[in-house]
């Protein structure tokens, strides 16, 4: 009797609760003796690119940051020259800033694409907030494209009138981005239903523009867009440049998306078809309520992925004069003083396209998961 009183209060003492396996086992240290330090092969590749990484690191800390000019005095570019490469010239992003943002907007009038910069920012967060998803987010879309408009072209109001031919930078990125994604996504799930409709008309001519579209380089729709459109409008009548290569854009985009849709569309059950069909749905109910909202959530990630990759392309309106943010930093340094000094203005610019990036890539994991938490339970 006196051994089993002992054994349960053994057991119920603190030293015999579960105890946590060994740190060698699970967690951190496992895994880097596993992976990084599994064998002597595996230990020197380990020790080898640590060398070259720290090594890299180091040096580059040292010319980006300790050996770095950050401003000269009147484009006195001999101090930088003078460092021979060891250090960076960052007072080439001081000097021309503003035109690598703006291009040749107007200089006293550059706090008006300042503003739309900060407008399209605000309209992607808020546009990011679950909370916001009802009617009012599209009267927020309207209003604040308006304003955008107004800033940028004013001829009202007091601000003065500055045509297209003078916008360029940041805010060309940012409009042709955006209005390019938002039109074209919506065009992509209509042409993606009808890539799988039992017309056989629409279905032919969804997949002749999926097909046509997507066999052909963005760079020649551009050129198209540019040189080839106006020669078919009739005489006196033009199109804005900057709105041809938006349509060019659109349609390029319209095209690839619409191929994931249909990706997501076709790896949704049959199951889910032949329940709204029995409720008794219509087929745009069906679509929009049931069909849509499934496959849609199971594309995310290419999606998204679809979506970076057009926010990047954008930067090929270079070629039909259109002065886009890498357009405008290549243009920066082409001044005498400044030229050889195209490291740390790419490097710049490159920062700015990874911040926009890496935010879709990021919000699209959280949203991701977020949609997809009843698949954990």
């Amino acid at each position: 009797m006196s051994d089993i009183t002992l054994n349960t209060a053994a057991a119920a003492s603190p030293e015999a609760a579960p105890r946590q396996p060994p740190a060698t086992v699970v967690g951190p240290v496992a895994w880097v003796r596993a992976n990084l330090f599994s064998g002597w092969i595996s230990t020197a590749v380990t020790l080898l690119l640590a060398y070259l990484l720290i090594r890299w690191a180091v040096g580059f800390v040292d010319w980006a940051f300790i050996n770095a000019i950050w401003w000269v005095p009147d484009n006195q570019t001999q101090v930088c020259r003078d460092l021979h490469g060891t250090g960076a010239c960052w007072a080439v992003i001081t000097e021309k800033h503003r035109f690598i943002l703006f291009a040749t907007y107007p200089y006293e009038e550059q706090w008006r694409p300042a503003i739309v910069c900060l407008l399209f920012i605000a309209l992607y967060a808020i546009s990011a907030m679950r909370r916001f998803w009802r009617w009012e987010l599209a009267v927020i879309w309207v209003v604040t494209l308006a304003v955008i408009a107004l800033l940028m072209w004013g001829g009202v109001f007091g601000l003065s009138y500055v045509s297209q031919e003078r916008w360029g930078g940041l805010p060309i990125t940012l409009i042709l981005s955006t209005f390019g994604i938002a039109v074209a996504f919506p065009l992509a799930i209509l042409v993606a239903l009808g890539r799988r409709s039992s017309m056989p008309a629409i279905r032919l001519l969804c997949i002749v523009y999926v097909e046509l579209i997507r066999g052909v380089p963005l760079i020649s729709l551009l050129f198209m867009a540019s040189v080839m459109f106006p020669l078919f409008l009739p005489e006196g009548m033009n199109i804005d440049k900057l709105l041809r290569a938006q349509i060019a854009i659109i349609l390029f985009a319209g095209a690839y998306l619409a191929e994931v849709v249909r990706g997501g569309l076709q790896a949704l059950s049959k199951g889910q078809y032949e329940a709204a069909d029995a409720l008794g749905l219509s087929y745009w109910k069906k679509t929009g309520l049931i069909v849509l909202p499934q496959a849609l959530r199971l594309v995310i990630p290419p999606l998204v992925n679809t979506f970076i990759g057009f926010f990047k392309d954008t930067s090929l309106v270079l070629i039909i004069g259109i002065f886009d943010l890498l357009t405008a930093a290549k243009t920066s340094v082409i001044e005498p003083a400044w030229q050889g000094f195209g490291v740390e203005v790419y490097i710049t610019v490159a920062l700015v396209y990874f911040l926009f990036c890496f935010a879709m890539s990021r919000y699209s994991q959280r949203l991701e998961a977020e949609l997809n938490r009843h698949r954990r339970r």
